[in-house]
């Protein structure tokens, strides 16, 4: 390629001496190039007369052929700035279940920023249902809930699974029973999610499976709010795991337990796009930030 180019600008200035001045080479190097190029296809390109030089036939095909790689490296410089500028300002709809909004999304998107700052993401809500429809229609680029979806055009990337955990406000009269079951749920007054969302669906799978039936005395969407009521209203509570970072517990004068049945009663999180989306570079970057993301973060 670059014996190319240097023919070509002897053969535009018609002169060694010129076209040493515009390369910024030495007259006796530039003839050396245009003498290795000459050898590497076995052609005489120029027939020299005295101080000038005149093109052969066959260094006219060359110089055409010449020409034609200048436009192709232009056209590809262009083809990779367009590319550049376009992944530097690049943009990504999420939809985002309720319940991953609050907990799962704010720290992938934390972590994706860190590398691609200059990624405009924009984020709509809904209920699962809503969030595949969403991605289905097109109208996000990627979704994230909580579950596995199984649907015909859809990839469904898992990221990480979650069980439910029982949370009481301090001095609760279930804090220091040494041994809870899930029966213990029932009757007891608590704050849950709202009906429709996926975390509320396991829940009501759980007390139909135990035939449990707790006394719901709020549901509510947000999980903060529940949060703070919980302290609040002396109220129990089910939560999913990963939402409960370390510093909320005590920050919300709040206590944690474990049940058997609620630990083997999971959740899995999961991304999901269609195959449209496959070829969105920035979408699919996102998916491997994000499994990335969790595979370190289970280390």
């Amino acid at each position: 390629m670059e014996l190319f180019d240097v023919f070509a600008v002897v053969v535009e200035q018609a002169s060694l001496n010129k076209a040493s001045q515009v390369l910024n080479l030495s007259q006796p190097a530039l003839s050396r190039k245009i003498m290795k190029l000459e050898e590497e296809l076995g052609v005489e390109l120029f027939i020299r007369k005295g101080k000038r030089l005149e093109l052969t036939k066959v260094g006219q095909i060359c110089y055409d052929h010449a020409i034609e790689l200048r436009h192709l490296e232009r056209k590809f410089m262009q083809a990779i700035q367009a590319y550049k500028a376009a992944g530097s300002h690049a943009s990504l709809t999420i939809g985002a279940s309720l319940t991953t909004l609050q907990a799962t999304l704010p720290d992938l998107i934390t972590y994706f920023i860190q590398e691609h700052p200059l990624t405009d993401i924009k984020l709509l809500t809904g209920k699962t249902h809503e969030v595949v429809t969403m991605v289905k229609e097109k109208r996000v680029d990627i979704g994230l809930v909580a579950s596995q979806i199984h649907a015909a055009g859809l990839h469904c990337e898992p990221l990480f699974d979650d069980h439910l955990c029982l949370v009481l406000p301090l001095g609760h009269a279930y804090i220091d029973r040494p041994a809870l079951s899930v029966t213990d749920l029932h009757e007891l007054p608590m704050i849950l999610f709202s009906k429709g969302t996926w975390y509320r669906v396991l829940m009501d799978e759980l007390f139909h499976r135990f035939a449990v039936f707790p006394e719901v005395q709020m549901e509510i969407d947000s999980f903060e709010a529940i949060l703070r009521l919980v302290s609040t209203c002396k109220t129990a509570t089910l939560l999913p795991r990963s939402y409960l970072r370390e510093d909320l517990i005590p920050n919300n004068q709040l206590m944690l337990r474990n049940l058997t049945e609620l630990e083997e009663t999971k959740r899995t999180t999961s991304l999901i796009y269609t195959d449209e989306a496959e070829s969105n570079a920035v979408a699919m970057n996102f998916v491997q930030k994000a499994t990335r993301y969790f595979e370190e973060s289970n280390k």
